[in-house]
């Protein structure tokens, strides 16, 4: 993993004392060495992203109304934005909160916009885009699908698909996505439950297939969106909507 170092443009700028403090930069080299990367559990990180995700969904779920949640996530994103820019362009602050941000952050986040950026941005399209109930299961895969088949993939992971994929985890990815659509769905559709019970185990397939995808783009982004759009497709075939 690459050092991560605030003070780049001092250090350029001092390589002609090649005798730093030795202390200064034993500590700097620890913070270095604790800070993650994609490949790492990072529990508290995961149990993050977790929260956020159940505390949005279960918010829009039975409390907020539609409009009210699109303004809500606005905000949050519109904030969000400002506080990570500002987090970015002022990287000797950002250093000072590293005993903090490691727990939450990864190491190739620290010089650029985090995860959560896109995190909220995907809710607010789903919430956005598709019907409540729709929107709802796309937001809870992405709280519990993703972390937790890479806790799993990551910590038990013994048959790989890929370099960075196993069957545990596909698995763990599976079981994730079918709970949450038949225990949102029932609630929506509780006269069709066989129905409910096949559409979940496609959207639990189809969400375990494409997450083996090798995309570029932030899957925080890509989960909530696939996830809610094979719904939507699979919905429409069996003449739920």
């Amino acid at each position: 993993m690459n050092n991560i170092d605030y003070s780049w443009e001092e250090s350029q700028n001092s390589n002609i004392d090649e005798s730093p403090e030795v202390g200064a930069n034993t500590s700097s080299t620890q913070e270095d060495a604790d800070l993650q990367t994609r490949h790492n559990i990072q529990i508290m990180r995961r149990l993050f992203h977790m929260f956020n995700g159940f505390a949005f969904a279960t918010l829009y779920f039975i409390t907020f109304s539609h409009s009210q949640m699109v303004h809500i996530l606005g905000t949050f994103a519109c904030v969000l934005y400002l506080v990570e820019q500002i987090r970015i362009n002022y990287p000797e602050t950002a250093s000072k909160l590293l005993p903090f941000t490691k727990f939450v952050m990864r190491a190739e986040e620290q010089l650029k916009e985090s995860a959560m950026m896109p995190y909220a941005m995907a809710v607010l399209l789903t919430i956005i885009t598709f019907p409540k109930e729709i929107a709802l299961v796309g937001i809870y895969a992405l709280a519990f699908s993703d972390p937790l088949s890479a806790i799993i993939g990551i910590k038990y992971g013994k048959h790989k698909i890929s370099p960075t994929r196993s069957v545990e985890g596909s698995l763990a990815y599976f079981v994730t996505t079918f709970l949450a659509s038949i225990i949102v769905l029932n609630v929506f559709y509780p006269a069709q439950t066989g129905l409910i019970l096949l559409i979940s185990t496609l959207l639990g397939i189809f969400g375990a297939f494409f997450d083996l995808i090798p995309l570029k783009v932030d899957d925080n982004l890509t989960i909530p969106l696939f996830t809610s759009l094979a719904l939507w497709v699979l919905m429409t075939l069996f003449g739920i909507y």
